[in-house]
């Protein structure tokens, strides 16, 4: 193992297949986690944080920088959360700005943090998800269209800051992907159509590696066939 990456959400629907396909290209994977959490996939490090708390994410990042012979390379920003609701006049500020809390805070801070390893190191990437819904809202989910977009460009910024400093910042916008969560709550649907973890997670690991070098401030759809 010879570079290190810090994977957030890694207990979520879409984390434990990201989490494999990381180890599996060969990096030092280390995954904040809530108090509680499962266990994840062998082989990966976890640390306990929460990730809205500035310095829990601090301590989380230097735990993913602290091997000096793997130094941090990559960061895979994909905590955040979906909640729907109705109409923006019934939708109370307060839940508007706890999805959009939700959804950045997290990105926002933890990249924070871990830029000033990654420029150290020379370079490296990092990796936001927003979704779909960033670009094409649908009725009932302002706050979480909203949300989405400010996580897309956020990134977009990281983009153009960091690109002197050898840092590339892409984002990846999934439809509905197929988790057990999701099945249970549309059962109507037709899952076929859906995006896996696994294929999400398989874009995420070239945006995360070296083939991806150069590109950067990239929205890459990952829809299937939704």
């Amino acid at each position: 193992m010879e570079r290190s990456v810090l994977v957030t959400g890694g207990a979520g629907g879409l984390g434990g297949a990201v989490l494999e396909v990381l180890r599996d290209q060969g990096w030092r994977v280390v995954a904040p986690v809530r108090v509680g959490t499962e266990r994840l996939p062998e082989g990966v490090f976890s640390v306990t944080a929460e990730l809205t708390d500035p310095g829990a994410v601090a301590d989380a990042v230097a735990v993913a920088a602290a091997e000096p012979g793997a130094p941090l390379r990559a960061v895979v920003n994909l905590a955040g959360g979906y909640a729907g609701g109705g109409p923006v006049h019934e939708t109370p500020i307060e839940d508007f700005e706890a999805i959009l809390r939700s959804n950045l805070r997290p990105t926002y801070l933890v990249t924070a943090a871990a830029l000033p390893h990654l420029v150290a190191a020379g370079g490296g990437s990092v990796v936001c998800v927003s979704s779909r819904a960033a670009v094409a809202p649908f009725a009932g989910a302002a706050g979480y269209a909203t949300a989405k977009a400010a996580v897309l460009a956020f990134a977009n910024a990281v983009a153009v800051e960091y690109k002197k400093s050898g840092v590339r910042c892409n984002t990846v916008l999934p439809s509905v992907i197929d988790t057990p969560a999701n099945r249970a709550a549309q059962p109507a649907a037709d899952f076929s159509r859906w995006v896996t973890p696994a294929e999400i997670a398989q874009v995420i690991g070239f945006l995360a590696g070296d083939g991806s070098a150069p590109t950067s401030g990239a929205a890459i759809p990952v829809y299937g066939r939704a």
